[in-house]
């Protein structure tokens, strides 16, 4: 029986494959995923970084017709901070960039990104894939190898091709432009139905500072960071020990407060290069004045693209805050949020627009966090749900059932326990997260 469901399988999929392949040629395929509802209007404009390049190329990684490399060039004197996905079986890419950060050069620096495929628990081979990439672009653009940042997203258990990529460099490098951005953020998409981009300019000692960033991500989301890819740029004058505190602290604040999934990722990362290009002032102590004032402006800039990548989560159709106050720790109020946030049942519930509040009395229980029924409420938006324990004298079915429809939610609890506050952000759980994930490897 095992043999025969393998062959009826293998015989679908081969129809589907023909299917396709005829609508495309008949003019009738559709040429992107469908775009998600909870997207953007429109990518927005971006500023552009002095000192950064960036430039795209076709290589085939795993799709033919398909932009799947971007490579990104930064100035002499240009530093580099980052955080990384913590899984234990984390890409080979992860650990070569892990290792190269921090390291003090006059040299400029490179990000090389494919995806398409991660690179990821492909043994020895996969390192050998990352050293490869890494000497060809050091060879392309005269830089020590490292200060050559590569990652890879994709199939997880493939061996990287990187020969396709390498075959790419002379043009990638010959095409390097300063306001190639936003097709950088599209060659980084994998089930992404749309590219992310957010950007602010802020003003440092009189002086403007510009910061532009791309992410990709819209599956195995989960806060452990990094969770997705994110490159962010900034003309900003700073020293490596300050910005990586700062980026440190940015995540924990938006990228960590994100799930679409509860999976963690083994191939992801967020790098943020500082060019040095303005005319602001050096920032060297993260308790400046200044150093605030850049700190808000990327921590914006985060917070934007860690919303994009949940409104883009796959299949959703709902974006969801979870606010939580009046715990005995902000510790304890994350590990609430973060409970509800990843519920099948709640996110099930919210997709099914059902007001089932039970699922989030279950969750609260479930967290681990200090609870007491009897003190706890409950919020959908602006509606008094639950009130010390049960369920609050003005609320009726209809208000939750009406309130669910919306496509932004929020969902409120007071612990009354404390002072403690977080927030995080998810989305629903539809059939359609599962249509994707069961046919990803097609």
């Amino acid at each position: 029986m095992g043999k025969k469901k393998k062959l009826k399988a293998k015989i679908k999929a081969l129809k589907a494959q023909l299917a396709a392949a005829a609508a495309i040629q008949a003019g009738t395929a559709d040429p992107a995923p469908k775009v998600s509802p909870l997207a953007p209007k429109a990518f927005p404009k971006l500023p552009v970084i002095a000192g950064a390049r960036f430039a795209t190329a076709m290589a085939g990684v795993r799709y033919a017709g398909r932009t799947d490399v971007m490579l990104a060039h930064l100035a002499p004197g240009s530093v580099v901070a980052g955080t990384f996905t913590r899984s234990a079986t984390r890409a080979a890419s992860v650990r070569d960039a892990q290792a190269k950060l921090g390291v003090d050069s006059p040299n400029g620096a490179a990000i090389l990104v494919n995806s398409g495929n991660a690179n990821a628990f492909t043994g020895a081979v996969g390192g050998q894939s990352v050293e490869a990439i890494a000497g060809a672009v050091s060879d392309r653009l005269d830089l020590p190898a490292s200060r050559v940042f590569t990652a890879s997203t994709g199939v997880i258990g493939e061996a990287l091709p990187h020969e396709r990529i390498t075959a790419t460099l002379d043009g990638l490098s010959g095409a390097l432009r300063e306001d190639a951005l936003p097709d950088a953020a599209r060659a980084i998409m994998t089930t992404d139905t749309y590219p992310k981009g957010a950007g602010a300019t802020v003003t440092i000692g009189g002086q403007p500072v510009q910061i532009a960033g791309i992410a990709k991500g819209s599956g195995m989301i989960a806060p452990d960071m990094a969770t997705m890819l994110v490159y962010i740029f900034t003309d900003a004058k700073i020293t490596q020990a300050a910005l990586q505190s700062i980026v440190s602290r940015g995540t924990d604040a938006s990228f960590n407060c994100i799930t679409v999934d509860s999976d963690t990722s083994t191939s992801d990362m967020l790098l943020v290069a500082a060019t040095g290009a303005s005319d602001a002032p050096m920032i060297d102590a993260v308790t400046s004045d200044d150093a605030r004032t850049f700190a808000d402006a990327l921590r914006g800039v985060m917070l934007d693209l860690a919303h994009q990548v949940v409104r883009d989560g796959e299949g959703a159709t709902k974006f969801v805050e979870v606010a939580v106050t009046g715990a005995r720790s902000d510790a304890d109020a994350r590990r609430v949020a973060m409970a509800i946030a990843n519920s099948p049942l709640v996110k099930t519930a919210v997709a099914g627009e059902d007001p089932n509040w039970g699922r989030v009395v279950m969750a609260i229980g479930k967290s681990g966090a200090e609870a007491d029924r009897d003190r706890l409420s409950i919020r959908f938006g602006p509606h008094l749900v639950a009130y010390r324990g049960q369920v609050a004298p003005s609320y009726a079915e209809e208000i939750g059932a009406a309130y669910m429809q919306n496509q932004e939610l929020v969902i409120g609890v007071d612990m009354r326990l404390g002072v403690g506050a977080a927030k995080a952000w998810t989305c629903d759980l539809t059939n359609r997260y599962i249509e994707i994930n069961a046919d990803y490897r097609s």
